[in-house]
């Protein structure tokens, strides 16, 4: 149906009113000429012509349009039963609200992250290529002559591209000061692979790749946020000069609008590189690159899969290395938008949009309860309809108008609360997910709303519509109707759909209670330091300023000086990352008498331990005495003394053993072994760690850049509350450099509070749902009886009359909640122990069938209801006979 055939439906309509209302007139006329007055001439025309409506109704209904005008008609009748009946409108549109606003935001954020494609051409062709051993410890990062050799012998690719971030903490100069950006070196034919050009300029030019500076040497592309922020949007950007770190690029370029490469949260701005092959990329011990290829059309990743599987084989028998060769020897193939989540994050996210469309059917079910009260109390009304002509299918449609209206009045309110919780919950969603939730719908929201609507208004009003106007009319047009026959089938179906909703509240309580006991055990870790009154700076380093100078002296000891002597502060101290931050953590790899070490490497500086109150297992930690002149140290934890001890049974034997240089000739010497401590995750065993000391890292040692000049953490001790000390703090670091004005300033607590993850998340939107939940229980049940109760009134009242005890009433509804409340729980606890494996993977230090967790949220729902029960029982018992009976 279009508009062209409703406006020429309405044509017809006023066609035909005309044509009657013409014959009508005509026939008037006739008769007033034949000499009969006019009053009497119009009421035999209306003789000769019957129901006049009629007849309009018949033409309109062969016309198409009557169905369109009973719509118009039942959407005005339910807004007048909304008027009528403002507090059960109140009850109905609140409840289906929360039910549709908790489904709404999750999957608000689902499509964001999970559903949502990213925005290239075809992206469902664009594959990430990576190396592994095949046993699922994949390396992810490919070097080059593995590359090109895929280049050459694969057929399942259109092209293959590859990138590496920017090396460092990355300024760009702009008009106004430094802006920190996220840098990427690409290989030139990756916003081709991608299919997204620039919107000004050019993308670098295709050449092949060569170990030489070619012609894209030099230049550089803009992301528009950066064009924006750093030069004002000036469209003669093209050809000028730009500086990063005191290195000059030529802007050839600037992307679209909303263009992010690598995809994920962004920071301030973005650019990218084009990639230089050197020297290193000759060697194949190298593994530097990330791989994207797009697929040939009509090639499956499967395909490809197979075919780069039997390539890799033949590219990793050439390594000489066996280890190289085994790490190497198998391919990984993942769509690029399934890469960018975590499997742990998207079992998560689905696990919570389960629980949202639980609290949902939990909702549908509590006003389908309310509806069918409704129902029973309109049985005289439906009747009269019926006895009136009305058909089944109009009785049916106006009630299902009635339940759109309410269903889309909720839809609407429900569309508010969710985008405004995704909006409240930004922060902490942010912590967690890749990619940011907008809290703007766009069609696929809508749409899944509107269906949300649909679905509610069906779920909700189909039961009670089809029970009533299937009820007897006779019985229901006699005086006290309503308490005859259906009554007693209703309280059955109202008395099943309370123990549903017991069950289903059941089941999101158990799995609140599981993460609220899982985030309680996961508080009660010992961490191996201390946490409170610290205050963590994450400073972005500007290495190009101290070209050619110490860092360690021009930087950190006078900043360091300048916050010890701060009001307040206890201690004060550096670290290259403080521990559960999870934002860089840097892996040292290398042989000793063949062996291979691994271990997490940081640097810290000696004030560090009274900061954090480190326990030391044996030796000594760094002191003033480790200065850049004096010998080299290294402190190593447990796990490393442990691995690596020549003495596998005295850890401690690891002492003065000497490891690797520090610089040439100066190798470093084991001092100290720490105590264990959780390092990346709370859930997470200690990996082997060493620490080297902030004072010893000088311009020629080893690990000055990758240390000193990238990553850095200001970790201050207070004696006042940390709110008053970050202010001045922040000044300090003002003074010290530029860049250090917009660093990230937080709480050691809030950084292990943060390092829960996604068992923090779930635990908070499922408090939400689960007390959502058992408030819509309670509210059902308590509906429930209250209703009985005012029903049988008059049965409560001749009880009471015959001698029947009060207190024997009141024991009549605690037993009828007590039945549907034990059948809930009996449902309910073995929906919980079915759903307790999805949740298994969140889980610490309790299980998905833990029977305390049960017992508790089973006893919890079941006072909670009986609470709610106990006010119309205690009705129940007090009914006054005589006003009972004069009542009916």
């Amino acid at each position: 149906m279009n508009l062209r055939w409703i406006m020429g439906a309405l044509r017809r309509k006023s066609d035909l009113t005309e044509e009657l209302e013409s014959h009508f007139r005509m026939a008037v006329a006739d008769r007033v000429a034949r000499g009969e007055s006019r009053a009497e001439a119009r009421r035999a025309a209306m003789r000769d012509f019957g129901n006049v409506g009629l007849v309009q109704d018949v033409a309109r209904e062969a016309a198409g349009l009557l169905w369109l005008e009973w719509l118009g008609r039942d959407f005005l009748y339910s807004l007048r039963q909304i008027r009528r009946s403002p507090a059960f409108a109140a009850a109905v549109i609140g409840t289906l609200a929360l039910g549709i606003g908790a489904a709404a935001a999750m999957f608000t954020i689902v499509d964001h992250v999970l559903l949502r494609p990213v925005p290239y051409r075809d992206p469902g062709r664009l594959v990430v290529i990576s190396e592994g051993n095949g046993k699922g410890a994949a390396a992810y990062l490919a070097p080059w002559l593995d590359i090109e050799e895929w280049m050459k012998q694969s057929r399942s690719f259109e092209q293959i591209a590859f990138s590496t971030g920017m090396f460092g903490r990355n300024f760009l100069e702009g008009k106004a000061t430094a802006l920190k950006i996220q840098g990427e070196e690409i290989s030139p034919n990756l916003f081709g692979v991608l299919g997204v050009q620039p919107a000004l300029g050019r993308g670098f030019i295709q050449e092949t790749p060569s170990f030489v500076a070619g012609k894209n040497a030099g230049t550089i592309v803009l992301s528009d946020a950066v064009w924006r922020e750093a030069f004002g949007g000036d469209p003669r950007i093209l050809g000028q000069g730009v500086e990063i770190n005191d290195a000059s690029y030529t802007v050839v370029g600037v992307m679209p609008p909303g263009f992010r490469y690598p995809e994920g949260p962004a920071m301030a701005g973005e650019v990218w590189t084009p990639i230089q092959l050197g020297e290193n990329d000759k060697d194949s011990r190298s593994a530097n690159y990330h791989v994207i290829g797009r697929l040939r059309q009509g090639v499956s990743a499967k395909t490809a899969s197979e075919e780069m599987s039997l390539i890799q084989k033949r590219v990793a028998a050439g390594y000489t290395d066996p280890n190289v060769r085994q790490s190497r020897s198998a391919i990984s193939i993942e769509r690029y938008g399934n890469s960018l989540v975590d499997a742990d994050l998207r079992k998560a996210l689905l696990a919570l949009l389960a629980a949202s469309g639980v609290l949902w059917l939990i909702a549908s079910v509590n006003v389908t309860n309310l509806l069918l009260a409704r129902s029973m109390a309109r049985q005289r009304e439906i009747a009269m309809r019926g006895a009136l002509g009305a058909s089944r299918w109009r009785v049916v449609q106006q009630m299902m108008m009635e339940g759109l209206v309410l269903s889309g009045a909720a839809a609407l309110l429900g569309l508010v609360g969710a985008l405004g919780s995704v909006k409240l919950l930004a922060h902490e969603l942010s912590q967690h997910l890749p990619v940011a939730a907008s809290a703007r719908p766009n069609t696929m929201i809508l749409l899944v709303l509107f269906g949300l609507t649909v679905v509610s208004a069906a779920l909700s009003t189909a039961w009670p519509t089809l029970l009533a106007v299937h009820a007897p009319i006779e019985p229901a047009l006699k005086e006290g109707g309503t308490h005859t026959g259906m009554g007693r089938r209703h309280h059955r179906l109202r008395s099943a759909l309370v123990a549903a909703e017991v069950a289903m509240s059941l089941m999101l309580l158990v799995a609140c209670g599981l993460l609220l006991k899982t985030i309680y055990t996961l508080r009660r870790v010992p961490l191996g330091y201390r946490t409170d009154h610290i205050i963590v700076a994450d400073l972005n380093i500007p290495a190009f300023r101290f070209a050619g100078r110490n860092m360690t002296q021009a930087l950190y000891e006078p900043l360091l000086e300048r916050v010890q002597h701060l009001h307040g502060v206890e201690s004060a101290g550096l670290v290259s990352e403080v521990p559960l931050s999870q934002t860089r953590a840097l892996r040292l790899e290398y042989r000793v008498n063949g062996v291979p070490i691994v271990a997490l490497i940081k640097a810290v500086s000696p004030e560090l331990q009274e900061v954090f109150g480190f326990r030391m297992a044996a030796g000594r930690f760094f002191g003033p005495e480790d200065t850049a002149t004096s010998q080299p140290v290294l402190v190593v934890n447990q796990t490393f003394a442990r691995l690596y001890a020549p003495d596998k049974h005295d850890p401690s034997a690891i002492l003065g053993t000497k490891l690797l240089d520090l610089k040439k000739n100066a190798p470093m010497q084991i001092v100290g072994i720490l105590d264990d401590e959780r390092q990346g995750r709370v859930t997470d065993v200690a990996q082997p760690e060493v620490e080297v000391a902030i004072p010893q890292l000088t311009p020629d040692a080893i690990f000055y850049m990758p240390m000193d000049g990238t990553t850095m953490d200001v970790a201050v001790r207070t004696e006042i509350p940390t709110m008053e000390m970050i202010p001045e703090l922040r000044d300090i670091l003002r003074r010290a450099s530029p860049e250090f004005q917009n660093a990230t300033i937080t709480t050691m607590d809030q950084i292990v509070e943060d390092s829960y993850g996604s068992q923090r998340l779930a635990a908070h939107l499922l408090e939400i749902f689960g007390g959502s939940a058992l408030l819509l229980c309670v509210a059902g049940l308590y509906g429930l009886l209250a209703y009985v109760v005012t029903q049988r009134t008059r049965e409560l009242g001749v009880r009471i009359a015959l001698g029947a005890q009060r207190g024997n009433l009141q024991w009549l509804v605690m037993r009828q909640a007590g039945a549907m409340l034990l059948a809930g729980v009996a449902a309910g606890a073995a929906l919980a122990l079915a759903s307790g494996r999805v949740l298994r993977g969140f889980l610490y230090g309790v299980t998905a069938h833990d029977g305390w967790t049960l017992v508790g949220a089973a006893a919890l729902l079941s006072a909670s209801g009986l609470v709610a029960a106990y006010l119309p029982a205690r009705r129940a018992a007090y009914v006054n006979p005589a006003e009972a009976l004069r009542g009916e």
